[in-house]
């Protein structure tokens, strides 16, 4: 198995270096590849801030490399679960942060329009500091 860095995936979907993008196709189609839950974070940001993709876009993205078969993300649950809050118009990193907190916890924040797209989104415990 085949742990990437968010660089590799960044060139993947972007294609913005032909040389880089075809050495990351050719690494993913190697065999098995573990992706960890930062690496999607960070790879989330990049295409945000960088190449200025859309929300909606991001998750599509990233749910694209995680349907791939050989692929394995770590904490598979809390990515599904945030990819499916960034589906309901959530950012994938606060949608992640919520995804991945323990079950029954509140989630305080200061970010009053996160917490109006949580409880849009049906999201319970997501609260204004």
């Amino acid at each position: 198995m085949t742990a990437v860095d968010t660089n590799l995936l960044v060139r993947l979907l972007t294609a913005d270096d032909p040389r880089q993008t075809a050495r990351a196709a050719a690494i993913v189609a190697s065999g098995p590849i573990w992706i960890a839950k930062t690496v999607l974070l960070e790879t989330a940001w990049v295409l945000g801030s960088a190449y200025g993709v859309d929300h909606n876009s991001i998750g599509n993205a990233l749910g694209q490399i995680l349907r791939l078969k050989n692929v394995v993300v770590e904490d598979e649950p809390a990515v599904g679960g945030a990819l499916a809050l960034a589906a309901q118009g959530i950012d994938f990193a606060d949608a992640l942060h919520l995804a991945s907190r323990p079950a029954g916890v509140e989630f305080v924040t200061f970010d009053r329009p996160f917490v109006r797209r949580a409880k849009r989104a049906g999201i319970a415990g997501v609260v204004e500091a």
